[in-house]
């Protein structure tokens, strides 16, 4: 009977999940048409799917007006930063989390989830006055600072409860054949951990490629731009987008995070391969 339901019930969950995707799709698919468009078909009131006349004017006017090659490349230096840094402090501290369980552990993790409830407005000036202080302010590794200091929070929440699923036992067995706590982390600990790890890297990179505000109170200087700050600039005096070349300029910007995806995506598919084999 089960075997008949399901059987019944799949067109429904393919129908479901073809619907779910079309869903994710539809803005980046509409972005793409946009950026080929002339400014007559974008004010067409009936708008095609598929532009009638496609034309390349739109990424030519792109970084002709605006530096997207250098604000990429400084974007993309400052999340590759943050998601290694972030891993790095993350990994041994959710270790210690995880295993060593007490009162005081207890209260660090209940910190890290009630740090994600505060608005970042009420800790901008303090941050801004701190970033002075260190003489970090519109300098890329102040932003690195502070992107590493949001995301890591979470990075330790997500990989805290990757390490307790290790078995205590895999650790025994280490200790047995005479490895230390160092040698436990990075030899055994860490390549059980390669989905969480991938997915703690992917989830930096995103947040801090991204990420808007703190780059506009910290970053003054419009040669250190990162890219979506400089996205911002397709929108003119009066608030009137420039929707051609803002469309392909956000084309542009979603290639390296769907390069580093699909990188990495490889990764964490022969992670859990590695982890289910070992386990």
């Amino acid at each position: 009977m089960s075997a008949i339901t399901n059987t019944r019930t799949r067109p429904l969950k393919y129908l479901g999940l073809l619907g779910y995707l079309v869903f994710l799709a539809f803005p980046l698919l509409w972005l793409l048409s946009t950026s080929f468009k002339t400014q007559r078909e974008m004010a067409n009131l009936h708008p095609r799917w598929i532009p009638h006349h496609p034309t390349l004017s739109n990424f030519t006017d792109a970084f002709s007006t605006q530096d997207i090659t250098g604000s990429a490349l400084r974007s993309l230096v400052v999340a590759l930063s943050v998601s290694v840094i972030t891993v790095a402090l993350a990994l041994p501290a959710a270790y210690a989390l995880a295993r060593h369980r007490s009162f005081l552990n207890r209260v660090a993790i209940g910190w890290v989830l009630v740090s994600q409830v505060f608005p970042v407005m009420l800790i901008v000036i303090p941050l801004f006055m701190i970033l002075r202080r260190l003489d970090l302010v519109n300098t890329l590794p102040g932003l690195i600072l502070v992107h590493v200091t949001f995301t890591l929070p979470f990075a330790l929440w997500m990989l805290q409860g990757y390490v307790r699923a290790v078995p205590r036992e895999v650790e025994e067995a280490a200790a047995v054949d005479g490895a230390g706590r160092v040698r436990t982390l990075v030899q055994v600990i860490a390549p059980l951990l390669t989905p969480g790890v991938i997915a703690t890297l992917l989830f930096a990179f995103i947040s801090s490629w991204n990420e808007f505000f703190f780059a506009l109170v910290i970053l003054k200087d419009p040669d250190k731009a990162t890219l979506p700050l400089t996205l911002v600039k397709f929108t003119g005096a009066e608030q009137a987008a420039r929707l051609g070349p803002l469309a392909a300029a956000s084309v542009l910007a979603t290639i390296p995070s769907l390069v580093f995806f699909a990188v990495i995506q490889r990764r964490l598919r022969s992670g859990l391969t590695a982890g289910a084999v070992k386990g």
